[in-house]
């Protein structure tokens, strides 16, 4: 069983925790918030509670999952770790400040893997010694149901770096999709101009949100609309997406919707927020 250390105890960093844990691995969630720690407990317990009542997994698959993951809010916790995953906010300079942190904490044979969805590698990598340690291991929300992780080589991650990730995936029940590094890799750079492009469609009044999202539901075969799966994902992160992709290309396709730099000012990022393209009461 590898040391697996996760950073950040939103959506993303408890999904992953959750989902290495069940795999037996011991894990180390760390947050410098303590309520978030809090918040990451609970939420881990609830999925576990729906695989539970869908008797996927059993009382004691629960309880030994649980059992497996440990939270810290201090950077030494994470000195002993095989693989630390980072899953903060979607800033480059948070994330290469993250990373040197590690560099300095972590043994230097430790994995630094980031689950970035649009960031590059080569820049993450750039910040620490020891670059070839340094991935993109690209979970889907949510972890514990979705298979897909994208996983993006930095120009200096080894080939050891790279098959032990893929082997970790398919032991978590993933399947691993090896991407070069660019801006959004594939799921991102295919996905968020589509959502954006549904933003647009709301902001130029074609349609309501309801009405877009069933045309994408009804038409496409889509699971989910464009603009609900940006409340799932956060607009904050979407707009963070479609700048990274402006930026890397310098392209004027990628230009966000004027909408989505309006809620993101607002406050309204989606489910998190409790408002986005709709409502989310109690939240």
């Amino acid at each position: 069983m590898m040391r697996i250390a996760v950073l950040g105890a939103g959506q993303m960093g408890s999904g992953i925790a959750q989902v290495c844990a069940a795999a037996g691995h011991p894990v180390v969630l760390r947050d410098l918030d303590p309520a978030a720690l809090e918040r990451a407990r609970t939420a881990i317990a609830s999925s576990l509670d729906r695989l539970l009542a869908k008797a996927r997994i059993t009382e004691a698959d629960k309880a030994a999952t649980l059992g497996r993951i440990t939270t810290a809010s201090a950077v030494e916790a994470l000195a002993d770790a095989d693989i630390v995953i980072e899953a903060v906010t979607e800033n480059l300079d948070v994330k290469c400040a993250i990373f040197r942190e590690l560099s300095a904490t972590c043994r230097p044979d430790a994995i630094l893997a980031s689950n970035t969805s649009s960031i590059s590698l080569t820049r993450l990598a750039a910040a620490v010694e020891h670059p070839e340690r340094v991935i993109g291991m690209h979970f889907m929300n949510p972890v514990p149901m979705m298979q897909l992780v994208e996983v993006i080589s930095a120009r200096q991650t080894s080939r050891q770096t790279r098959d032990t990730v893929e082997a970790l995936a398919r032991a978590l029940g993933k399947v691993p999709v090896d991407v070069k590094n660019s801006p959004g890799f594939v799921a991102n750079r295919v996905l968020i101009p589509m959502i954006n492009e549904a933003a647009f469609c709301l902001y130029e009044g074609l349609a309501t949100a309801e009405e877009i999202d069933t045309v994408m539901k009804l038409g496409m075969g889509h699971p989910m609309g464009p603009l609900a799966l940006a409340d799932l994902i956060g607009i904050d992160t979407v707009l963070a997406i479609m700048q990274v992709l402006l930026d890397g290309f310098n392209d004027s396709k990628y230009r966000p919707c004027p909408l989505l730099v309006e809620m993101v000012d607002a406050g309204h990022l989606g489910r998190k927020s409790g408002r986005g393209f709709f409502d989310y009461p109690g939240k």
